[in-house]
């Protein structure tokens, strides 16, 4: 350990909260950016769960330990996380459920506009619902337009429907600059759809400060709400008099137990629930978001900043930009959480990397990625990685025959 990374590690006002977290000795986790570690909070909350609301009072746990109030309750604790004020955020399904409903109401809201407009190397599963739902609406009501990042600006026009973007890209942790984009898209009558699973939890945000319409994010990445997790979603309290979403479940039903032949929206967020909430998972998750009481998200971004600069200037100072490519950009603001580089054998190296214990991710075709979670990342830990890294190029073992075969989940 050098005296630079246990100085800034003895410096670092977060460094305590690791000890929230269940880590296994000897592993450097760098994959928040894919799944959080897990809290410690949350495998009390879970057997909790499980073992007396779910074994010993059964159903009734639905009122005596309010379950029904979960997606509520949990998107109000994730509210102040992303800048939203009460009333705006709702805890529920998934990211890519989430998205056809905003993405449906984004649409009706702006008739008879009809292009929702993205970049060309968003996030793979937010082109393919908007492609679901143009599919499901045909050409006359919806249209994907594609372009450039560079071409963003100038391709928003009077036919654009919806902005939807992933703010940090989740291949180079570029991140875009929310508040110009906005404006951008407002300017032209558009309405704008964020995408936060990759900065809800690691970036501040001030959805409300910049009006943004709509948004959704990850529970399960740097919220750490273990796999699964569900996602919330945000809608402006200025459209939820109008808004309408498609997925008219029971429980976004205005009386649920009423069990009314006919659907009444419930009002404002609360008719974006659909079915039944997963209660476990909802635990988890409410458990996980324990740690933020403990932290501003601006202290969070500050080690954010300093993780990432400690491991890019790391990887120029042992040369190993001679050999990969880096694709996070350097200045501050225009990155999120994570450090992307690049090499025709990433997928090996990967591999080698985890072999070695520190747990990195492989993105196709040819990315690194290391995600750092300032809740419980160090600086040595980054600086550990290097080192394990610099060892694995100056060795080659990554060509090895043991890298070679890719399973399901890379």
């Amino acid at each position: 350990m050098s005296y630079i990374a246990a100085s800034l590690d003895a410096e670092d006002p977060l460094a305590r909260l690791r000890d929230h977290f269940q880590l296994p000795q000897g592993v450097i986790y760098l994959d928040g950016n894919s799944l959080g570690a897990l809290p410690r909070s949350v495998s009390a909350a879970v057997k909790d769960l499980v073992e007396r609301q779910w074994g010993e009072d059964l159903i009734s746990s639905w009122n005596t330990h309010d379950w029904i109030r979960l997606p509520t309750s949990v998107g109000e604790r994730i509210a102040p996380l992303i800048g939203a004020g009460p009333g705006q955020v709702l805890c529920a399904d998934s990211i890519s459920v989430n998205l056809f409903k905003l993405l449906a109401t984004g649409l009706d809201l702006n008739g008879p506009r009809r292009v929702i407009l993205t970049v060309e190397d968003d996030f793979p599963t937010d082109t393919y619902i908007a492609q679901g739902l143009a599919g499901l609406l045909g050409e006359a009501h919806c249209e994907i337009r594609r372009v450039p990042a560079s071409e963003l600006t100038s391709a928003l026009n009077e036919d654009v429907a919806v902005l939807m973007l992933t703010e940090v890209n989740y291949r180079s942790g570029e991140r875009h600059d929310m508040q110009e984009l906005t404006e951008a898209a407002h300017a032209v009558g558009a309405l704008v759809l964020w995408d936060l699973a990759h900065s809800a939890g690691v970036v501040p945000l001030e959805l409300d400060a910049l009006d943004v319409d709509m948004a959704v994010g990850c529970g399960y990445k740097y919220f750490n709400g273990g796999p699964g997790a569900p996602a919330f979603l945000y809608v402006n309290k200025r459209h939820q008099a109008k808004a309408r979403q498609p997925l008219s479940g029971w429980l976004g039903h205005r009386a649920p137990f009423t069990f009314d032949p006919d659907y009444v929206a419930a009002e404002g967020v609360q008719q974006y629930q659909a079915g039944t909430p997963a209660i476990i998972s909802m635990v988890a998750l409410n458990a996980a978001l324990n740690v933020f009481e403990q932290v501003t998200m601006e202290q969070i971004r500050t080690k954010s900043i300093a993780l990432t600069e400690f491991f890019m200037q790391g990887l120029m100072s042992r040369g190993l930009l001679q050999t990969l490519v880096c694709l996070t950009p350097s200045e501050a603001a225009r990155r999120g959480s994570q450090v992307s580089v690049s090499h025709a054998q990433s997928w090996g190296l990967s591999q080698a990397l985890i072999e070695a214990r520190v747990i990195v991710d492989f993105r196709a075709p040819d990315i690194l990625r290391f995600g750092f979670s300032p809740l419980y990342n160090s600086f040595t830990d980054a600086e550990r990685a290097l080192d394990t890294l610099a060892s694995i190029l100056a060795d080659k073992r990554y060509l090895q025959d043991r890298f070679v075969d890719r399973p399901t989940v890379t």
